[in-house]
Protein backbone atom coordinates (compact mmCIF):
# COMPACT_ATOMS: atom_id res chain seq x y z
CA UNK A 1 0.00 0.00 0.00
CA UNK A 2 1.36 3.42 -0.95
CA UNK A 3 0.95 5.95 1.89
CA UNK A 4 0.35 9.64 1.13
CA UNK A 5 3.41 11.84 1.57
CA UNK A 6 1.82 13.79 4.45
CA UNK A 7 1.24 10.55 6.35
CA UNK A 8 4.85 9.47 5.87
CA UNK A 9 6.13 12.84 7.09
CA UNK A 10 3.89 12.61 10.14
CA UNK A 11 5.14 9.15 10.98
CA UNK A 12 8.73 10.27 10.63
CA UNK A 13 8.22 13.25 12.92
CA UNK A 14 6.45 11.08 15.48
CA UNK A 15 9.33 8.63 15.51
CA UNK A 16 11.87 11.44 15.85
CA UNK A 17 10.06 13.24 18.68
CA UNK A 18 11.54 12.61 22.13
CA UNK A 19 9.41 10.86 24.70
CA UNK A 20 7.53 13.31 26.94
CA UNK A 21 9.06 13.65 30.39
CA UNK A 22 6.93 12.77 33.37
CA UNK A 23 5.20 15.87 34.75
CA UNK A 24 6.45 17.29 38.03
CA UNK A 25 3.77 18.40 40.50
CA UNK A 26 3.69 22.08 41.38
CA UNK A 27 3.81 22.63 45.14
CA UNK A 28 2.96 25.99 46.67
CA UNK A 29 2.49 24.96 50.28
CA UNK A 30 1.48 22.45 52.90
CA UNK A 31 -1.89 21.39 54.25
CA UNK A 32 -2.40 20.47 57.90
CA UNK A 33 -5.40 19.16 59.79
CA UNK A 34 -5.82 20.36 63.36
CA UNK A 35 -8.17 18.60 65.74
CA UNK A 36 -9.88 21.63 67.24
CA UNK A 37 -11.37 21.48 70.71
CA UNK A 38 -13.33 24.77 70.53
CA UNK A 39 -14.83 23.81 67.17
CA UNK A 40 -15.13 20.09 68.02
CA UNK A 41 -13.92 18.96 64.60
CA UNK A 42 -10.84 18.64 62.42
CA UNK A 43 -10.00 21.85 60.57
CA UNK A 44 -7.80 22.58 57.57
CA UNK A 45 -4.89 25.02 57.72
CA UNK A 46 -2.84 25.73 54.58
CA UNK A 47 0.68 27.16 54.85
CA UNK A 48 2.72 28.98 52.19
CA UNK A 49 6.44 29.47 52.83
CA UNK A 50 8.12 32.39 51.06
CA UNK A 51 10.83 31.89 48.48
CA UNK A 52 14.14 31.30 50.22
CA UNK A 53 12.61 29.97 53.41
CA UNK A 54 14.34 26.59 53.06
CA UNK A 55 17.82 28.07 52.66
CA UNK A 56 17.84 31.50 54.28
CA UNK A 57 17.67 30.51 57.95
CA UNK A 58 15.66 33.71 58.48
CA UNK A 59 12.52 34.12 60.55
CA UNK A 60 9.46 35.61 58.87
CA UNK A 61 6.31 37.52 59.80
CA UNK A 62 3.07 35.57 59.52
CA UNK A 63 -0.01 36.65 57.63
CA UNK A 64 -3.13 34.83 58.79
CA UNK A 65 -5.73 34.57 56.05
CA UNK A 66 -9.38 34.08 56.99
CA UNK A 67 -11.19 32.03 54.32
CA UNK A 68 -7.83 30.44 53.54
CA UNK A 69 -9.00 27.24 51.88
CA UNK A 70 -7.62 26.12 48.53
CA UNK A 71 -11.06 26.81 47.05
CA UNK A 72 -11.26 30.16 48.87
CA UNK A 73 -8.57 32.89 48.94
CA UNK A 74 -5.35 30.96 49.58
CA UNK A 75 -4.05 30.93 45.98
CA UNK A 76 -4.92 34.57 45.44
CA UNK A 77 -3.28 35.90 48.60
CA UNK A 78 -0.15 33.74 48.38
CA UNK A 79 0.37 35.00 44.83
CA UNK A 80 -0.08 38.58 46.00
CA UNK A 81 2.41 37.99 48.80
CA UNK A 82 5.03 36.49 46.47
CA UNK A 83 4.71 39.34 43.97
CA UNK A 84 4.86 41.97 46.71
CA UNK A 85 8.08 40.46 48.06
CA UNK A 86 9.54 40.24 44.54
CA UNK A 87 8.98 43.98 44.06
CA UNK A 88 10.05 44.79 47.65
CA UNK A 89 6.62 46.33 47.98
CA UNK A 90 5.83 44.23 51.04
CA UNK A 91 7.87 41.90 53.20
CA UNK A 92 8.15 38.21 52.48
CA UNK A 93 5.72 36.50 54.86
CA UNK A 94 4.51 33.06 55.80
CA UNK A 95 0.86 32.86 54.77
CA UNK A 96 -1.37 30.72 56.98
CA UNK A 97 -4.70 30.09 55.32
CA UNK A 98 -7.42 29.16 57.82
CA UNK A 99 -10.24 27.50 55.91
CA UNK A 100 -13.78 28.28 56.98
CA UNK A 101 -16.68 25.87 56.69
CA UNK A 102 -19.82 27.67 57.88
CA UNK A 103 -19.00 31.35 57.49
CA UNK A 104 -22.19 32.62 59.15
CA UNK A 105 -21.45 30.51 62.21
CA UNK A 106 -17.72 31.13 62.41
CA UNK A 107 -17.34 34.76 61.36
CA UNK A 108 -20.30 36.52 63.01
CA UNK A 109 -20.84 37.62 66.56
CA UNK A 110 -23.92 36.71 68.60
CA UNK A 111 -27.23 38.29 67.71
CA UNK A 112 -30.67 38.52 69.29
CA UNK A 113 -32.27 39.40 65.95
CA UNK A 114 -35.04 36.84 65.47
CA UNK A 115 -35.06 37.23 61.70
CA UNK A 116 -31.31 36.61 61.43
CA UNK A 117 -31.49 33.63 63.76
CA UNK A 118 -34.36 32.14 61.77
CA UNK A 119 -32.41 32.53 58.52
CA UNK A 120 -29.03 31.55 60.01
CA UNK A 121 -29.74 29.40 63.08
CA UNK A 122 -26.07 28.51 63.65
CA UNK A 123 -24.79 32.10 63.44
CA UNK A 124 -22.88 33.92 66.16
CA UNK A 125 -19.94 31.67 67.08
CA UNK A 126 -17.05 34.00 66.17
CA UNK A 127 -15.61 33.74 69.69
CA UNK A 128 -15.08 30.00 69.24
CA UNK A 129 -13.41 30.52 65.88
CA UNK A 130 -11.15 33.14 67.45
CA UNK A 131 -10.28 30.70 70.25
CA UNK A 132 -9.34 28.12 67.59
CA UNK A 133 -6.95 30.63 66.02
CA UNK A 134 -5.53 31.91 69.31
CA UNK A 135 -5.16 28.64 71.21
CA UNK A 136 -4.50 26.11 68.46
CA UNK A 137 -3.49 27.58 65.10
CA UNK A 138 -1.06 30.26 66.28
CA UNK A 139 0.83 27.97 68.73
CA UNK A 140 1.06 25.31 66.01
CA UNK A 141 2.54 27.81 63.55
CA UNK A 142 5.01 29.17 66.11
CA UNK A 143 6.22 25.65 66.92
CA UNK A 144 6.40 24.44 63.33
CA UNK A 145 7.94 27.34 61.42
CA UNK A 146 10.57 30.05 61.82
CA UNK A 147 8.42 33.02 62.74
CA UNK A 148 9.58 36.49 63.76
CA UNK A 149 6.70 37.09 66.17
CA UNK A 150 5.12 39.75 63.94
CA UNK A 151 1.63 38.87 62.73
CA UNK A 152 -1.12 40.21 60.52
CA UNK A 153 -4.57 39.08 59.43
CA UNK A 154 -6.55 39.73 56.26
CA UNK A 155 -10.05 38.95 55.02
CA UNK A 156 -13.00 40.26 53.04
CA UNK A 157 -16.76 40.55 53.59
CA UNK A 158 -17.79 38.35 56.55
CA UNK A 159 -14.10 37.66 57.17
CA UNK A 160 -13.65 41.44 57.27
CA UNK A 161 -16.39 41.63 59.90
CA UNK A 162 -14.57 39.01 61.97
CA UNK A 163 -11.33 40.96 61.63
CA UNK A 164 -12.91 44.23 62.77
CA UNK A 165 -14.50 42.42 65.72
CA UNK A 166 -11.11 40.97 66.68
CA UNK A 167 -9.41 44.37 66.29
CA UNK A 168 -11.97 45.91 68.66
CA UNK A 169 -12.50 43.09 71.15
CA UNK A 170 -9.07 41.44 71.28
CA UNK A 171 -6.65 43.83 69.54
CA UNK A 172 -3.46 42.20 70.79
CA UNK A 173 -4.22 38.89 69.10
CA UNK A 174 -2.54 40.20 65.92
CA UNK A 175 -0.18 43.07 65.26
CA UNK A 176 -1.77 44.26 62.01
CA UNK A 177 -5.25 44.03 60.50
CA UNK A 178 -6.71 44.35 56.99
CA UNK A 179 -10.51 44.39 56.70
CA UNK A 180 -11.77 44.58 53.13
CA UNK A 181 -15.43 45.52 52.60
CA UNK A 182 -16.33 44.23 56.08
CA UNK A 183 -19.97 43.19 56.54
CA UNK A 184 -20.62 45.63 59.37
CA UNK A 185 -24.31 45.63 58.50
CA UNK A 186 -24.59 42.40 60.51
CA UNK A 187 -26.98 42.57 63.48
CA UNK A 188 -28.13 46.10 62.67
CA UNK A 189 -24.53 47.39 62.76
CA UNK A 190 -24.17 46.39 66.42
CA UNK A 191 -20.39 46.14 66.21
CA UNK A 192 -19.95 49.46 64.41
CA UNK A 193 -22.27 51.22 66.86
CA UNK A 194 -20.22 49.91 69.80
CA UNK A 195 -16.83 50.61 68.21
CA UNK A 196 -16.34 53.90 70.06
CA UNK A 197 -16.52 52.24 73.47
CA UNK A 198 -14.08 49.52 72.40
CA UNK A 199 -11.60 52.14 71.21
CA UNK A 200 -11.37 53.78 74.63
CA UNK A 201 -9.44 50.78 75.95
CA UNK A 202 -5.66 50.82 75.43
CA UNK A 203 -3.89 47.82 73.98
CA UNK A 204 -0.56 46.32 75.03
CA UNK A 205 1.20 47.04 71.73
CA UNK A 206 0.78 49.24 68.64
CA UNK A 207 -1.32 48.06 65.72
CA UNK A 208 -1.93 48.94 62.08
CA UNK A 209 -5.41 48.72 60.57
CA UNK A 210 -6.07 48.85 56.83
CA UNK A 211 -9.76 49.42 56.09
CA UNK A 212 -11.43 49.70 52.71
CA UNK A 213 -14.83 49.28 51.10
CA UNK A 214 -16.07 49.01 47.52
CA UNK A 215 -19.19 50.61 46.08
CA UNK A 216 -21.49 48.50 48.23
CA UNK A 217 -24.57 50.66 48.77
CA UNK A 218 -25.79 52.22 52.00
CA UNK A 219 -26.41 48.95 53.85
CA UNK A 220 -22.68 48.20 53.84
CA UNK A 221 -21.39 51.78 53.84
CA UNK A 222 -23.09 53.15 56.94
CA UNK A 223 -21.44 50.63 59.27
CA UNK A 224 -18.03 51.43 57.84
CA UNK A 225 -18.75 55.16 58.21
CA UNK A 226 -19.56 54.62 61.90
CA UNK A 227 -16.29 52.76 62.42
CA UNK A 228 -14.25 55.42 60.61
CA UNK A 229 -15.86 58.13 62.74
CA UNK A 230 -15.03 56.19 65.92
CA UNK A 231 -11.44 55.70 64.79
CA UNK A 232 -11.12 59.40 64.06
CA UNK A 233 -12.51 60.34 67.46
CA UNK A 234 -10.33 57.90 69.38
CA UNK A 235 -7.42 59.34 71.36
CA UNK A 236 -5.48 56.08 71.45
CA UNK A 237 -1.89 56.65 70.45
CA UNK A 238 -1.24 52.95 69.90
CA UNK A 239 -3.24 52.70 66.67
CA UNK A 240 -2.24 53.61 63.15
CA UNK A 241 -4.94 53.22 60.55
CA UNK A 242 -5.62 53.75 56.90
CA UNK A 243 -9.08 54.14 55.40
CA UNK A 244 -8.82 53.78 51.63
CA UNK A 245 -12.32 53.43 50.12
CA UNK A 246 -12.63 52.32 46.49
CA UNK A 247 -15.93 53.45 45.00
CA UNK A 248 -14.68 52.41 41.56
CA UNK A 249 -14.76 48.74 42.57
CA UNK A 250 -17.48 46.25 43.50
CA UNK A 251 -17.80 43.51 46.10
CA UNK A 252 -16.68 41.03 43.43
CA UNK A 253 -13.58 42.97 42.33
CA UNK A 254 -12.18 44.74 45.38
CA UNK A 255 -10.22 41.93 47.05
CA UNK A 256 -7.90 41.18 44.14
CA UNK A 257 -7.45 44.88 43.41
CA UNK A 258 -6.50 46.10 46.89
CA UNK A 259 -4.72 43.13 48.45
CA UNK A 260 -1.26 44.29 47.23
CA UNK A 261 -1.86 47.66 48.89
CA UNK A 262 -3.13 45.99 52.05
CA UNK A 263 0.00 43.84 52.38
CA UNK A 264 2.16 46.88 51.69
CA UNK A 265 0.48 48.68 54.58
CA UNK A 266 0.62 45.73 56.96
CA UNK A 267 4.21 44.67 56.19
CA UNK A 268 6.11 47.62 54.70
CA UNK A 269 9.70 47.14 53.55
CA UNK A 270 11.14 50.60 54.04
CA UNK A 271 12.34 50.57 50.43
CA UNK A 272 11.87 53.94 48.75
CA UNK A 273 9.97 53.00 45.62
CA UNK A 274 10.03 54.90 42.33
CA UNK A 275 6.79 56.96 42.21
CA UNK A 276 6.21 55.58 38.73
CA UNK A 277 5.75 52.13 40.26
CA UNK A 278 2.32 53.23 41.47
CA UNK A 279 2.76 51.83 44.97
CA UNK A 280 1.31 54.84 46.78
CA UNK A 281 -1.48 54.21 49.31
CA UNK A 282 -4.30 56.73 49.22
CA UNK A 283 -5.41 56.79 52.86
CA UNK A 284 -8.30 59.07 53.80
CA UNK A 285 -7.49 59.06 57.51
CA UNK A 286 -5.49 61.25 59.89
CA UNK A 287 -3.18 58.57 61.30
CA UNK A 288 -1.90 56.69 58.28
Amino acid sequence: MIRPLATLIGLALACAAPAAAQPVPISIGETHRIASKPLAQDRVVNVYLPSGYATSGKSYPVLYLIDGGLDQDFLHVTGTSALGALWARSQAVIVVGIATQNRRRELTGPTQDAALLKQYPTAGQSALFRAFIRDEVMPFVAESYRTSGETGVIGESLAGLFIVETYLAEPDLFDHYAAISPSLWWDDERLAKASGSFLTKPSAKPHRLYLTIANEGREMQTGVDRLVAALGASKRADQTWCYAPRSDLTHATIYHSVSPEALQYLFPTGVEQDPQSGFDIACQSPRS
